[in-house]
């Protein structure tokens, strides 16, 4: 948990809404992420993602690119055909975070 709390709250921006001793719940501009243990799961196994849209896009990867967040390496933004300007990270527990917004 502290290293997920580390990530999110560091490196990507979040605020800390709750954090119990197996559950964390973060917080962004309205979107909130739950955190709890699955040591079962297999990272590598994980086909799950979150798929988060935002208004200001451009401004939320310039300001990660400033603090130097990692991208993931075919991630970077750009505009998708099926009309979303979209951009990626890889927390470190191998979560795909893709963040878009409307072209349109």
């Amino acid at each position: 948990m502290e290293r997920t709390r580390d990530y999110y709250v560091n490196s990507v921006g979040f605020e800390i809404s709750a954090d119990y001793s197996n559950y964390l719940i973060l917080e962004k501009e309205g979107v909130e992420i739950h955190f709890f243990p699955f040591p079962e799961l297999d990272p590598k196994q994980n086909y799950g993602q979150v798929y988060i849209r935002t208004n200001a896009i451009e401004a939320f990867y310039q300001s990660l690119i400033d603090i130097h967040t990692p991208i993931h390496p075919n991630g970077n933004l750009e505009e998708k055909p099926w009309g979303q300007k979209e951009f990626s990270l890889l927390d470190p527990d191998g979560n795909l975070l893709t963040f878009g917004q409307s072209m349109g």
